[in-house]
C-alpha cells in the first residue's frame, strides 16, 4: 500500500521537517507552528463466512494486489465505522451475502506495513450469492477444495478459523 508523505504543513503551509519524538521516533513536525504529522496505520477487515453446509465464502478479486486470485471478503474501515459492522458491509458489497458474525479470529499487522488487518468468523444468514464490483465471481468452497491463498498470511488465518473451538 503506497503512503502519503505530506511536505507542508496543512495548518499554515510550512515546509514540514523530520524531528526526533518521544522514544526516538522520528515525525514530521511543522517549525512555525507546532504541528505533528502521525503516519497513522489504515484497518482493514475481513470475513470467513461458512454457509449451513460448512463451505467458506471467497471472491474473486477484481483489483490489485492479487486481481483474479480468490480471497475472503475484506477491505477498509471507514472512519467512525465500527469494525463489526464494516466486516457485514464489505461481505454484503462484495457478495450479497448477509451475516452474522460469531467472533474475532485475530489482528494482524506487520512491522513496517501501515495496515492492521482484524478478521472475523461468521455464518451466512440471507442475501443472494451475485459478486459486487470488486469481485469477478463470489462463491462458497468446500473445505476440501478451497482455492490457493491470495496473500501470505492467508494460510495462518485459515489455521485459526479451523483452530476455533466451536469447530471441533
Amino acid at each position: 500500500m503506497a503512503q502519503f508523505t505530506p511536505r507542508y504543513c496543512p495548518l499554515c503551509a510550512t515546509p514540514l521537517e523530520h524531528r526526533q519524538q518521544h522514544h526516538a521516533v522520528q515525525r514530521l513536525a511543522c517549525p512555525a507552528c507546532s504541528f505533528i504529522h502521525y503516519s497513522d496505520p489504515k484497518v482493514a477487515v475481513g470475513a470467513l463466512i461458512a454457509d449451513n453446509d460448512g463451505r467458506l465464502l471467497y471472491t474473486q478479486r477484481n483489483h490489485e494486489p492479487a486481481m483474479g486470485a480468490w480471497a475472503w471478503p475484506s477491505g477498509f474501515v471507514d472512519r467512525g465505522e465500527e469494525l463489526r459492522a464494516a466486516a457485514a458491509r464489505e461481505v454484503r458489497e462484495e457478495t450479497g451475502i448477509e451475516v452474522a458474525l460469531d467472533d474475532l479470529i485475530n489482528v494482524y499487522s506487520q512491522v513496517g506495513d501501515p495496515l492492521v488487518f482484524v478478521v472475523f468468523a461468521g455464518r451466512a444468514v440471507g442475501g443472494t450469492l451475485q459478486p459486487g464490483p470488486e469481485a469477478t465471481d463470489a462463491r462458497f468452497f468446500p473445505l476440501d477444495a478451497l482455492p490457493p491463498p491470495a496473500f501470505p498470511h492467508d494460510r495462518e488465518i485459515l489455521a485459526a478459523w479451523r483452530a476455533r473451538p466451536e469447530r471441533a
